[in-house]
């Protein structure tokens, strides 16, 4: 079975640099949509990614989401991550249907994102708490709110990778 070129075009298309991504957030804001931000490293992609993204999505009209990028990976995961690079991981992550928007994010967190579109909602998995979301604060600044998604963190691409060797 050959890959469907249309998909593969629409998925890269919807990878875009923060200026575009602040660009269509502030036209979605304009026509009244909700705004969702998710974000993570998205190493290697796994059922709890598929569920937090979907959680996500159902919380506003456009889902966003920001990828760290390989320099912040190796930072927050070690050596010999990441598995894949920022520019597939985004493009896996931008085929996903729940997925409107991906962006990749260097700095050391999505705070610089947050407060450059100002999503409604800030969708973090369930490994973290309203009190434990790094950025809960940032986005408490503007108004937007916190959402904790998806399933039980029963899912780790850190533990899948120990469970290969």
């Amino acid at each position: 079975m050959g890959v469907n070129t249309s998909e593969t075009l629409d998925a890269a298309s919807r990878i875009l640099e923060r200026d575009a991504v602040i660009a269509e957030t502030r036209s979605a804001k304009q026509a009244g949509q909700t705004i969702v931000l998710a974000n993570g490293c998205f190493d290697v992609l796994h059922a709890g990614h598929i569920r937090y993204l979907q959680g996500a999505r159902v919380l506003g009209d456009v889902l966003i989401v920001a990828i760290n990028a390989d320099d912040q990976v190796k930072v927050l995961k070690g050596i010999g991550r990441p598995i894949l690079t920022e520019l597939d991981r985004a493009e896996l992550v931008a085929s996903i249907d729940a997925v409107d928007f991906v962006t990749i994010f260097d700095e050391p967190t999505v705070e610089q994102l947050l407060l450059a579109i100002k999503p409604h909602v800030h969708a973090k998995g369930t490994d973290y708490t309203q009190e434990t979301v790094p950025e809960r604060d940032v986005v408490r600044s503007y108004g937007g709110r916190v959402a904790i998604v998806g399933d039980p963190k029963n899912h780790s691409t850190s533990e899948m990778l120990k469970r290969f060797k």
